[in-house]
């Protein structure tokens, strides 16, 4: 069985991320959404709630396990999952540069591959913090995001 870690801290899910999640999911026999998080820092919506965003989210029939890691390097992670695969989804050449040397790093450290998927080409400007960003200041967030997860952007400001 092979096995991907799709790692991000997801806060919040994207379709952007979506996509990635269920390409993978045709590329891997299972694929586990490692939802990272670093205990000291306090994101837009808690660990929780974000794990069940994307649980709502995925597509019913594909093989995607959603848990939530913190304090421990993303290889380790891989390798305790016994995963063959970190997949990074790629928005563009900025994202490539700032992701190449963490893949470089985590192949050295413990052999771990990571593949790049491009991301849809629609979705190429959609990131978590921009669209929280967005939706904080009244915009229309739909199609960026799951209806769920627009809904509770809503409801956070109030």
């Amino acid at each position: 069985m092979t096995r991907c870690l799709c790692p991000g801290s997801y806060d919040p899910v994207t379709n952007g991320h979506l996509d990635i999640i269920v390409r993978a999911a045709a590329l891997y026999d299972e694929v586990v959404v490692g939802v990272l998080h670093n205990p000291s820092k306090r994101g837009r919506f808690p660990v929780e709630q974000r794990l069940e965003f994307i649980r709502e989210a995925v597509p019913e029939g594909l093989s995607v396990r959603v848990e939530a890691f913190g304090g421990q390097l993303l290889v380790d992670i891989a390798q305790e999952l016994g995963a063959t695969a970190i997949v990074k989804g790629l928005r563009g050449g900025t994202d490539f540069a700032y992701e190449l040397p963490m893949a470089l790093m985590n192949r050295h450290l413990t052999g771990v591959e990571t593949v790049f998927l491009p991301g849809d080409p629609a979705l190429e400007h959609v990131s978590s913090s921009l669209v929280s960003e967005v939706s904080q200041y009244g915009g229309d967030v739909s199609g960026l995001v799951p209806d769920h997860v627009r809904d509770a952007l809503v409801a956070r400001r109030g």
